[in-house]
């Protein structure tokens, strides 16, 4: 069934995660578009620049940290008129989830997510696709060139090398080091800035999405975050795509995740009490 705004909810903002850019989510921007949304997909702060001209001069993303990406997006969904619904990709996943921590969005969707704080698990397949970055200490401060070879391993493993090498031309930018240590190193850091509240039960609903041929957030990463909310009241659920890779933003059969995610996202924000953006507390 096709999702259409609706009196609660009627604006999308999307998050982009590692490696990526706005851009990664061109095909999302206009199927939802097409459906009569406003589509919102901000960049991460300083990031504003095209692929192109980040890969040129990648000194914007070498100064990225978790807390300041999170406020950048709290300041864009404070300023709309009513609680929209956040979708976040990878590490934009975690960022939702940080999002609604803080009391925002009329529902969340997790597509991929990076983990939250107290996820143990840590297969092989994300060690190999962060490896670039955790190799040297010395990577927190810098940004990370990502190469075709490391692209095709962590996002087109389903794609061909042709197809996989002209999706890392379009799409892929160095990775933020710093804002990558944060999370991998999170549950050793009692002040992490990935930590997330996953007691409390007046947050938005959330769900999070995992595919089955993923690399860098295997399944049994995404179902461990997703254990996590086990003690709140307030709504989650998980759902794996058997056979996806992390690249979400345009392997064939994208469509069906982004409609599973916007038609679950709508549901709950129109049977579910809406977080009121205005009462949330500010941190």
């Amino acid at each position: 069934m096709a999702s259409a705004p609706t009196a609660r909810v009627d604006t999308i903002v999307l998050i982009h995660g590692l490696w990526m850019t706005p851009r990664s989510w061109e095909r999302w921007v206009d199927r939802y578009a097409a459906k009569g949304f406003r589509v919102l997909a901000p960049a991460w702060p300083g990031m504003e620049a095209e692929v192109e001209a980040l890969r040129e001069d990648p000194t914007p993303i070498a100064q990225q940290r978790v807390t300041d990406v999170v406020d950048h997006y709290e300041g864009i969904i404070r300023a709309l008129p009513r609680p929209p619904i956040v979708m976040g990709h990878s590490f934009g996943g975690l960022f939702t989830q940080l999002l609604l921590d803080r009391g925002l969005g009329a529902a969340g969707v997790g597509i991929h997510p990076a983990q939250i704080k107290g996820v143990l698990k840590l297969p092989f397949s994300t060690l190999r696709s962060g490896f670039s970055i955790l190799r040297s200490p010395a990577n927190r401060h810098r940004a990370i060139p990502f190469t075709a070879d490391d692209f095709h391993y962590a996002f087109g493993n389903n794609l061909s090398w042709a197809d996989s090498d002209a999706a890392w031309e379009r799409y892929a930018v160095p990775a933020a080091g710093h804002l990558f240590f944060e999370a991998a190193f999170a549950n050793l850091d009692p002040n992490a800035a990935t930590k997330v509240d996953t007691h409390r039960s007046d947050r938005a609903p959330l769900l999070l999405l995992a595919g089955g041929a993923d690399h860098v957030v295997p399944p049994s990463v995404v179902s461990a975050n997703a254990q996590l909310y086990r003690p709140s009241r307030a709504v989650t659920a998980y759902h794996e795509f058997p056979g996806r890779s992390h690249f979400v933003g345009g392997e064939p059969g994208w469509e069906q995740e982004a409609d599973y995610a916007l038609d679950w996202a709508v549901e709950m924000a129109n049977t579910v009490s809406p977080t009121v953006v205005s009462e949330a507390p500010r941190r």
